[in-house]
């Protein structure tokens, strides 16, 4: 196993794109690890993460999806309890929105250390954005901070750390980053709702589609609203 990995945390959207396009800059190989956590639109988000392992040209070897669909046992968001609707995105709020699926990167985190551990890899990429997005708990800065300390005393070697490319970026930053790498965002998906054509309102929709306005730059991809 090589001494260089980047582990990447893709979920098949557009932030985990970015991160990925940064880290095959950064390192000799990638490793890919998707959680599936009982979203509404997990069929969907694990095609496109198939296709931009397939992109990074990421060995079958590096590539691992976990099943996290426990969290929608728990409930809670929108995004994991078929009872609670997906909200429509009503501007920028310091709100916890109804899409948060409590402590999530907690977990999907805590499973990256543990492959990072066994596979070698000493950085773990991970999307958190919280500029545009700072109702999210799991998204602040000093979440990560603290996070790395618990890595440091909690993993044999001590040396893992969790990188944060995108955190404090605008989407409008992001859909650049993405365009100055050629990353392909035309394989990403971003939409809460739903896993054919995308809806255009919910929270990460509008966000995403604000991010393209401002770019100056037109969404490959194809919406209802």
């Amino acid at each position: 196993m090589s001494s260089d990995i980047g582990l990447v945390l893709v979920s098949g959207g557009m932030d985990s794109l970015v991160c990925a396009a940064i880290a095959n800059e950064k390192h000799e190989q990638l490793a890919f690890l998707h959680l599936s956590y009982g979203q509404k639109t997990s069929a969907k988000e694990k095609l496109c993460y198939d296709k931009i392992a397939d992109f990074y040209k990421v060995s079958p070897g590096l590539r691992k999806t976990v099943d996290m669909s426990f969290l929608s046992q728990i409930g809670g968001s929108s995004l994991t309890d078929n009872k609670l609707e997906v909200t429509d995105f009503e501007g920028d709020s310091d709100e916890i929105p109804s899409s948060y699926v409590p402590f999530r990167n907690a977990h999907i985190i805590s499973m990256a250390v543990s492959w990072a551990e066994v596979i070698g890899a000493k950085k773990i990429y991970i999307g958190a954005n919280y500029e545009d997005s700072p109702g999210y708990p799991d998204c602040r800065p000093e979440y990560y901070e603290a996070f790395n300390k618990l890595i440091k005393a909690g993993t044999a070697a001590g040396d893992i750390e969790v990188v944060t490319p995108v955190l404090m970026d605008k989407k409008k930053d992001i859909v650049m980053k993405a365009k100055n790498f050629n990353a392909p965002l035309e394989l990403t998906w971003s939409c809460y709702k739903n896993e054919d054509i995308a809806c255009g309102v919910c929270d990460s929709c509008a966000l995403r589609l604000r991010g393209f306005r401002e770019a100056n730059l037109k969404d490959p991809l194809p919406y209802k609203n």
